[in-house]
């Protein structure tokens, strides 16, 4: 496994996630200052284009600098609040996630062979009983 692979790709993808989170954040101030220009900007993010944050942000610069330059500094305060937090967040979110996938599998496995284990332990039980008699 290439592990530096690995993070380059997620840290694009927390990127594009930032870019995303920016766009909202402009969007919701937008409208309460500007409300037209908040819906050109909430249409102009609606499209696919948002997935990746780099060529979102590369066709908005084309439309609306301001805009653009708006985001960029919202995408860059974000990564500051958050990015502190997440390595020991990421851990203990897939560790938790993880022990919460295990119980389901034992628990559907055992709930699969409880009838049979069951009976089995009542057999096994009887048989306990009746050696100490």
């Amino acid at each position: 496994m290439d592990q530096k692979r690995v993070a380059k790709d997620t840290a694009q993808v927390l990127i594009s996630y930032l870019t995303y989170q920016a766009a909202k954040l402009v969007v919701t101030q937008l409208y309460e200052t500007n409300p037209g220009l908040g819906i050109w900007l909430s249409e102009f993010s609606s499209t696919d284009r948002i997935q990746d944050g780099e060529f979102y942000l590369e066709a908005l610069m084309q439309e609306n600098r301001e805009l653009a330059l708006r985001l960029l500094t919202v995408r860059e305060h974000l990564a500051e609040e958050v990015v502190e937090f997440l390595p020991e967040m990421v851990k203990t979110g897939i560790q938790e996630s993880n022990v919460g996938h295990r119980r389901q599998l034992l628990e559907r496995m055992t709930q699969m062979s409880t009838p049979e284990s069951t009976s089995n332990g009542d057999e096994l039980e009887a048989d306990a009983d009746e050696e100490l008699d």
